[in-house]
């Protein structure tokens, strides 16, 4: 049986839940619409102002610290939040609904929160008091009360279940403890109004310095420098850190107190490692942390998805990215940060994750997909793209896999512009294609004895085109270069050349069915697909599925093993725990331990090595985990 106030009411609600938030705001229109006194019910929009702003709070401390190109160096636990967390942690903010209606009933009982000043000074210093006597020694003992076996295992457990701390982890706990928090909250703000030095601007810096110190102690960053203890040794009994609550969630007999570790110390509960692990940790902020063993260096598609970041909303993030019409108004704010990283120009820590003790980093390029068509731009994406790979040998990264367009062979030849001018490379530069390759081509069925292939020259499509012959498979080469044509021919055994088909129309596959799309096509040229044609791709952007009589392949992919550790993130359009294939390429590279360098045209000699090497580590083509 469930204990009593240990699950939220409306926690089958999901998004609905905010619904909740609806007479408030119906209260405060008809008062605007339809009453002279608007006044009368003006603490309905106080209440909705005030849980907008601790959804802010909350929201800015979450995205600070998931800006990890600016804290990595200052991580409390080195390890990422991963996927189950933030589905734990979903409905984070139901104790801002909670307490919004408790605020509404406060307001119905005490009409006089309507004529309130908008300012007393005296109010400030009342809430403080209040707060160090009353609230600060009463939550101490309910917390430590809430550790004994019953309470902790039917509704505090709930909040140490979460494994790295995270602003977002302050709210997740059962109704129960929140109802504490209310009481531990409400009772500065009620005795300065009972004393009559209440006022508006005083309930209002309550809540949300409460709310702000709250993220603080949460969060996996660490803010405080000890410098300031060292100058102001008191002040440590005052004012908790990042580190010292995070004590308390690995040693949980320990550092219980709110924000002033003061009555950790009267309770003699106080962990006596929290001042050394804290000057650790603020000591090497300046210096760099883990080295990675693998960088995965991605890029912007558009301005839209640049929004598909941790630091921006964690839970969108956490999603395969798709439009959503939330995403609109918040357009112009993107665009301005577009503008802010270009003049900024550095390559930024966007994600990572721990396969197999090794550490996985994703480092993004602050150009946008559009800028790599654009001719006077490649020089200056090529300058970003080389600063990335000798920092990454600078700082003993074993592995560098270029993403998409960071690799395109009109822009640096796969990454042979790099590897040729810097010959001493310590690091493997690696374009990742060859797995890309294959996980195309053990997409085709046994039977398959014609393709028809668009982008036949690129590096894909002269890989596939070589691979396929050798199995006896006639493709159909879309190309109107006889020349590079040719030359791909030449390549080709002699006893195979007569696969290879060189076409320089769509209509010569109206009677194949598999076409491989390694070139954009529009929908006019989709039609001369026959029915129940298979369009597999590897082009970027993939192509419209207008056709209701065929059937789409997703791009190349591959998931990630199961024992894969904090991946809280989707890789663009790839569902949880997928990344794009010469991302999975560069990851097989790295577990193999291959001294080579992997740019430029792809080894067809390799493509079934470098396969059996990606089974062989757990990596599994998305089709066969689907099917």
């Amino acid at each position: 049986m469930v204990a009593p106030l240990s699950a939220w009411p409306w926690e089958h609600l999901g998004i609905f839940k905010y619904i909740l938030y609806g007479p408030l705001a119906a209260k405060a229109w008809y008062s605007w619409m339809y009453e002279d006194n608007i006044l009368k019910d003006l603490w309905c929009i106080h209440i909705l102002l005030i849980c907008t702003l601790r959804g802010l709070i909350h929201q800015l401390w979450s995205s600070y610290n998931n800006m990890f190109f600016l804290t990595r160096n200052r991580w409390i636990k080195q390890q990422g939040v991963d996927f189950k967390q933030i589905d734990d942690e979903w409905d984070w903010d139901n104790f801002i609904i909670l307490q919004a209606m408790l605020a509404s009933m406060a307001s119905l009982i005490f009409p006089s929160l309507n004529t309130l000043p908008l300012w007393n000074l005296k109010g400030f210093i009342a809430s403080l008091l209040l707060h160090v006597t009353i609230s600060e020694p009463l939550y101490y003992w309910a917390h430590r009360f809430f550790h004994k076996p019953y309470l902790f295992n039917h509704y505090h457990s709930l909040h140490h279940s979460s494994p790295v701390p995270h602003p977002f982890t302050a709210g997740h706990a059962t109704p129960l403890e929140h109802l504490v928090l209310c009481t531990v909250i409400g009772i500065p703000i009620t005795g300065s109004i009972l004393m009559g030095y209440g006022s508006t601007a005083m309930i209002y810096g309550h809540v949300l310095v409460f709310d702000f110190f709250r993220c603080l102690g949460h969060s996996n960053a660490e803010v405080v420098p000890h410098e300031v203890f060292n100058k102001l040794p008191l002040l440590r009994y005052f004012i908790y850190t990042p580190t010292y609550h995070s004590l308390h969630h690995t040693e949980m007999e320990t550092n219980f107190c709110l924000f002033m570790p003061l009555f950790d110390a009267l309770g003699s509960t106080l962990n006596t490692k929290s001042l050394e692990l804290h000057k650790k940790i603020t000591s090497n902020s300046g210096k760099n942390g883990r080295v990675p063993d693998f960088v995965f260096l991605a890029h912007v598609v558009d301005i839209m998805s640049a929004m598909h970041t941790p630091f921006a909303l964690r839970s969108f993030a956490s999603t395969p990215f798709c439009m959503r019409m939330f995403l609109l108004p918040f357009w112009p704010l993107t665009f301005i940060i577009m503008l802010v990283m270009w003049g900024w120009s550095k390559t930024f820590l966007f994600s990572f994750y721990n396969l197999r003790g090794r550490l996985h980093q994703t480092w993004v390029v602050p150009r946008f997909g559009f800028q790599y068509f654009l001719p006077f731009a490649t020089k200056g994406i090529n300058k970003h793209i080389e600063e990335a790979i000798l920092r990454a040998d600078r700082l003993g990264v074993k592995v560098i896999s270029l993403a998409a367009l960071n690799k395109n062979e009109a822009l640096n030849g796969g990454g042979t512009l790099f590897v040729n001018k810097h010959p001493e490379l310590k690091v493997r530069v690696v374009h990742g294609n060859t797995l890309t390759a294959a996980v195309i081509l053990n997409e085709f069925s046994k039977d398959v004895k014609e393709v028809f292939l668009t982008g036949a020259t690129s590096k894909l499509g002269r890989a596939t085109a070589l691979y396929l012959c050798r199995k006896r498979v006639r493709v159909l080469m879309l190309t109107s270069s006889t020349e590079r044509f040719q030359k791909i021919l030449k390549e080709t055994p002699v006893d195979c050349q007569n696969y290879l088909v060189q076409v320089t129309k769509y209509q010569a596959a109206q009677n194949c069915k598999t076409w491989i799309v390694g070139k954009w096509i529009t929908p006019w040229e989709q039609s001369w697909a026959p029915s129940g044609t298979h369009f597999h791709q590897f082009v970027v952007p993939p192509i419209l599925p207008i056709r209701r009589d065929c059937t789409y392949g997703d791009l190349a992919a591959m998931r990630l093993p199961p024992d894969v550790e904090g991946l809280g993130s989707c890789e663009y359009t790839m569902e949880r725990g997928v990344v794009h294939a010469c991302h999975a390429g560069g990851v097989v590279h790295q577990l193999e331990g291959w001294s080579h360098h992997e740019v430029g045209a792809i080894d067809v000699d390799r493509i079934d090595l470098v396969w059996e090497a990606a089974l062989k580590h757990g990596l599994k083509p998305v089709s066969s985990v689907n099917n």
